[in-house]
């Protein structure tokens, strides 16, 4: 076995995929596996596949190692399908026309018509001289950007880095959000929701007992059984001879029992009928554990959702979103749920990347729109909107370098810092640009009629400038609302 480059790799090759290794590209697989497909297809609990099944580049290798045969090379792998739709995605996105460019477009040929005219109703040349004088640019050129590079300052503090003032400036007049589920507003790892026990067996027990086999074993959700023991103050006892089927089950000698924790093959019990409907209604994962051959029990695995979610959807709206909509690769029921707990608008469920996508330009129709994802499956709707915002602290690369501002911390709240960080440094660099050149406009009034002479002019536009300039400084302190947030 030897390591060789990705683009050497050609059809027709087995590669071995350790644990925790990201599957380089498309492929069939050569022996059982489970597989964290959450960062390519948002779908949050891991999917066990069996030999022969396909196998998508970009996936994680949630258990033991396995063997792939390269159906595709990695430039025409579902990896690279999904960065070529990012960039075409970032293609069409409309470039953003900065706020001191819109004032300049007008102000610029209206102090050229009014030096103008008052040259040529007075045929006096030093009244246009003194229009041209006082009609200062300071609040296009300077107050207008120390206003929006302070809001970018103080965004950085709160934990959210902006690429540029322009997307600072759609930040602050967005009014639609759009939100990927799997690691945003839950979790992005699957815990132990609930420990169902057959009749006459005690939960804590059974949780013991699995997690004694489970804390030898790398697969995905063995971390969440240990952590589930730890977290109920349940000791689990040593295991011995453990063997593992991967993507089956793990099966060990614990407290002389013979435990087995994973799929289970034949009809499950008839006391698990009711948690097994709940566990499908909900998109949850079920997990059996048998002792000694007999089925004793059941963990249902759910990626939870954030306790701070509904709170931080609920201040997102008071930031001034007037529509949320969540946008998830999980199932229909899932979805829903999640939605209506937290207070969505909308849901999307089963999307894939070029679906954000489409639902994304869909919503452009109601205002400038914001995308919040985290795996490489968001990655093409963050390029399609306005302003499109990574959680950089648990996403993907794909999604951070696509991004137009990226979370530091795994904290949804922090965009809501943010969006009140942009709509006040907006306002501020707003205020300094009118007010600047309106005074401006009201001097050149003056210098046309011949009221202001071209030195005291100058002495004036000074002043103006100076009074812009420290209101735009007022930024340095933007979205302090909430001393929690950004």
């Amino acid at each position: 076995m030897q390591t060789v480059p990705l683009d050497e790799v050609r059809p027709d090759d087995v590669l071995v995929v350790g644990p925790g290794e990201v599957v380089p590209t498309d492929g069939r697989l050569e022996d059982a596996a489970v597989l964290d497909e959450s960062v390519v297809t948002g779908e949050s609990q891991p999917v066990r596949r069996a030999a022969g099944e396909a196998a998508a580049s970009g996936v994680v290798n949630g258990g033991s190692a396995f063997a792939l045969r390269v159906t595709r090379p990695a430039s025409q792998s579902t990896y690279a399908g999904i960065v070529r739709l990012a960039e075409e995605a970032s293609e069409h996105k409309a470039p953003l026309v900065r706020l001191a460019d819109r004032y300049a477009a007008a102000f610029v040929p209206f102090t050229l018509v009014l030096g103008g005219l008052g040259w040529a109703l007075s045929g006096r040349l030093v009244r246009a001289v003194a229009v041209l004088v006082v009609a200062t640019p300071c609040p296009l050129i300077l107050a207008a950007p120390i206003a929006i590079v302070a809001g970018l300052s103080r965004a950085a503090r709160g934990g959210v880095v902006i690429r540029d003032g322009g997307s600072l400036e759609a930040l602050g007049r967005a009014r639609v959000l759009l939100m990927d589920k799997t690691g945003t507003l839950t979790a992005g790892r699957p815990s132990v929701a609930e420990v169902v026990a057959a009749p006459e067996h005690d939960p804590d027990e059974i949780l013991r007992l699995a997690a004694a086999v489970e804390q030898v074993s790398p697969h995905v959700l063995a971390a969440a059984v240990v952590a589930a023991a730890r977290d109920r103050n349940v000791c689990p006892p040593a295991a011995g001879d453990v063997s593992e089927e991967p993507g089956v089950a793990v099966t060990g000698r614990a407290d002389g029992q013979v435990v087995r924790v994973g799929q289970l093959a034949g009809e499950p019990p008839p006391w698990s009928a009711q948690v097994r409907g709940r566990a499908e209604a909900e998109g949850s994962t079920v997990v059996w554990v048998k002792v000694d051959d007999a089925v004793t029990g059941a963990l249902v695995m759910r990626d939870p959702l954030r306790p701070d979610a509904p709170r931080t959807v609920q201040r997102l709206r008071a930031a001034g979103f007037d529509r949320l909509v969540l946008l998830t690769g999980d199932r229909e029921p899932a979805a829903a749920r999640i939605a209506a707990t937290v207070g969505a608008d909308d849901v999307g469920a089963r999307c894939q990347p070029d679906q954000k996508v489409e639902r994304v330009r869909a919503e452009s129709a109601r205002g400038l729109t914001v995308m919040v994802g985290d795996g490489v499956n968001d990655a093409p709707a963050l390029a399609a909107a306005d302003v499109g915002v990574a959680m950089g602290a648990t996403g993907a690369s794909g999604a951070t370098q696509i991004a137009d501002a990226v979370l530091t911390a795994d904290r949804l709240d922090l965009l809501a810092g943010a969006v009140e960080v942009a709509r006040d440094a907006r306002r501020i660099a707003v205020q300094s640009a009118a007010a600047g050149m309106g005074l401006a406009v009201v001097a050149m009034g003056f210098a046309a009629a011949g009221r202001l002479p071209p030195v005291a002019g100058a002495i004036l536009q000074e002043g103006i400038d100076v009074l812009v300039i420290l209101n735009a400084l007022r930024a340095l302190g933007a979205g302090r609302r909430h001393p929690s947030g950004a």
